[in-house]
Order: C-alpha cells, then structure tokens, then sequence
C-alpha cells in the first residue's frame, strides 16, 4: 500500500471535474490539487510555454510527496505529455487515452465530434488516439476557446453559455455525430447546456470518468493503493486567488473548499 497523495493539477478549476471521479473512484485516496490561475488560459499559449508552465505544477506537486501526478488539462495532455514524462521519474495520467477510449466504444454510426481548446483541437490529439482505436471512426473536431472563461466565471448554465454553445456546434451538429468528446476539463462544467444544443441523442463523452479508472488499475497494479482508515483530505492551491474557484469548486464538489495561494514561479 500507498498512503502518499495523488496530484492532480490544471490551468483552473476544470481539473475539479478529474477530482469529483477521483473521489468516486477512490474514496480513501488523499489528493494535493493545483489550479494554475494565475496564468489560464493553456489552450492559447504555445507548446513550450505550456510545457514549461506543467514542469512547475509536477515539480511542486513533488514537494508535496505526491505519487503519481493526473495531467487535468487536455491541452497539457495532448501537447506536452512525452516532453513531460521523459523529464519527470514520476507515473503520469494523461487524460486524452481514457477519453478516446470511451469514444471509440460509445459510438454507434462511427461519426464522433471533439470540443476542446485551441491547442488541443490544433494537435489533433484525439482524432489520433481515436483512429488508433477504431480507424473505421471519422472525427469531427471544433475549438471552443470561450467555453474556458464562461466556466471559471460561474455561467456554464446562463444564456451566454447557450448562444455560445449553438454557435460553436453548429458545423458538428449538422456532421450527425452520435458521440461528442467534452475534450477540456472545464466542459463538463457547462454538460446540461451541451446536451441541450446537441440533442439527447448524442451521448456527451467525459473523459475524467475513465481517467479516474485508470488511475485505479495503475494503483492496483503496482500494489500502491492507499489503505489508510483515516478519511482522505484534499488540499487545494491556485496560483493567483479569486473567490471564483473556491464558490465554484465548493458547489461542483458538494463540499466546502478552502485553496491556498502559492507562487508558482518558486518551482
């Protein structure tokens, strides 16, 4: 057994969503999360910025004995993840896999959409781990830059998020996908607005739910489950502190959530 914390770490507070599987998933596990904050949004910046901006979030994560780090950013994920994980001897999850994953076997008529960030529509990430899965699959991907600042603002369920939503998804709508990869953590936090533009019946994919399963195999695996009968805690940080992420966080979690503030330039 394991008693160490997982890390989890993501631009802002879309890795909650990594978090709220984690602690379905694995309810002993303590968890140390890191919201970069001060410096969202990734999906715009370069490959390079992004990766130096994660090596700060692993190293301090580190600090905090952690034993595996989740990567809870598909922008990280899908650009930065070799660099990171040759430069870091520490187990890394990204979470583009578990959500091609899931896509390839949800869909029906073979025809699935991507939403995601600038960076992460640009990699062309998940259309290739998809094809790699089934290469029968045609993918459908569009960059949904605002749906990032709409959901650290609280408004993933007001009118601003719908018009957004029906102009974004226009072109895949009219695509007839059955299956649409939320592919940035932060979606999942506007899901009822998603689904209500997409029709019911398009199943919406988030990869978190089987992220937060393989982080469980991989800890099985190595025998490193943590077997502590204390109840597990989770420390929050933010790189720059606003009231946003500890309301929002506090109601997306169903818990009260206190974060402290760091500066990540120390790391």
């Amino acid at each position: 057994m394991d008693n160490r914390p997982i890390g989890v770490f993501d631009s802002g507070l879309g890795g909650l969503t990594v978090v709220k599987e984690l602690m379905r998933e694995l309810p002993k596990e303590r968890i140390v999360y890191f919201g970069d904050t001060a410096r969202i949004p990734y999906g715009t910046r370069s490959r390079e910025i992004v990766t130096r901006y994660s090596s700060q979030s692993i190293r301090f994560l580190l600090s905090k004995n952690v034993k595996m780090a989740v990567i809870a950013c598909n922008t990280v994920s899908a650009g930065s993840f070799e660099p990171l994980s040759a430069s870091f001897d520490l187990p890394l999850v990204s979470v583009i896999q578990p959500g091609a994953t899931a896509a390839a076997k949800a869909t029906q008529n073979g025809r699935v959409g991507v939403i995601g960030t600038s960076g992460t529509i640009r990699s062309k990430a998940y259309p290739h781990a998809i094809r790699s899965i089934r290469p029968d699959i045609t993918v459908y991907d569009q960059a949904c830059p605002l749906f990032v600042p709409i959901a650290e603002e609280g408004w993933g369920n007001t009118e601003v998020a719908r018009l957004t939503a029906e102009r974004y998804l226009q072109g895949i709508r009219q695509k007839e996908v059955d299956t649409l990869v939320l592919g940035c953590t932060h979606y999942p936090l506007l899901e009822g607005i998603l689904s209500s533009v997409m029709g019911s019946e398009v199943r919406l994919i988030n990869p978190a739910v089987n992220t937060a399963r393989q982080v469980r195999e991989m800890l099985q695996g190595v025998n490193q489950l943590s077997q502590s009968k204390v109840e597990p805690g989770i420390e929050f940080y933010v790189s720059d502190f606003g009231q946003n992420f500890q309301t929002i966080g506090s109601h997306f979690l169903g818990k009260k959530i206190q974060a402290q503030c760091i500066d990540i330039e120390e790391y």
